[in-house]
């Protein structure tokens, strides 16, 4: 069963956090609430897609992914689950972002990542269109700052790299943008979740 696609009024500034979720964790939670403050957000959408196309094995079922990060999430009033690139059947992000355009026109979209998506983020499909199209926020990732900024995506848009000093303007601004966050971080992720044998796919 499908969720419902998010309300957004125009002007509202929406963070788009993207991945597969496999299980959804604190440090999601941390770089959500991270990126509220820093980068002037209302909201935070989390996209749990139906599977990652640079990641070979399929994650745990879409449905137990969603009720997870649920859980997780607790009603917070800012952080909202969704299931839009099932809905939409987009596989990738290009893909997901033309559709949320097309949807949403007076909303102001920044898509959220990790350092360490930013290090690999030039294998992406249609990566230099997504850094056209959309601010990029980036919310470091314990050992990943040097590699992320020596990254082929930061070294092609050196220049439109907005000081993390004024981060909150960051969903004001055209594409392409995009800020470097670094502060506390949380060091945990879904696969030694996984390895851990705590979350079953």
């Amino acid at each position: 069963m499908f969720s419902s696609w998010p309300i957004a009024t125009p002007g509202l500034r929406v963070g788009l956090l993207g991945g597969s979720f496999d299980p959804p964790h604190e440090g999601h939670l941390h770089i959500s609430r991270w990126a509220l403050k820093e980068f002037g957000l209302d909201r935070i959408w989390w996209l749990v897609s139906p599977g990652n196309p640079l990641k070979a094995n399929g994650p745990a079922p879409l449905e137990r992914r969603m009720a997870a990060c649920r859980e997780l999430v607790n009603h917070h009033p800012r952080i909202i689950v969704t299931d839009l690139e099932a809905q939409f059947g987009t596989r990738y992000t290009a893909e997901t972002l033309a559709r949320l355009f097309e949807l949403y026109h007076d909303v102001r979209f920044v898509w959220l990542m990790g350092a360490d998506n930013l290090a690999s983020f030039h294998r992406w499909d249609k990566w230099s269109d997504i850094m056209k199209s959309i601010p990029i926020g980036v919310l470091a990732r314990p050992g990943e700052q040097i590699r992320a900024g020596c990254s082929p995506a930061a070294r092609s848009y050196r220049n439109n790299r907005l000081p993390a000093r004024r981060a909150t303007a960051l969903p004001l601004r055209k594409a392409p943008c995009w800020a470097l966050l670094t502060g506390p971080m949380m060091d945990v992720s879904s696969t030694e979740i996984r390895a851990r044998g705590e979350w079953k796919g």
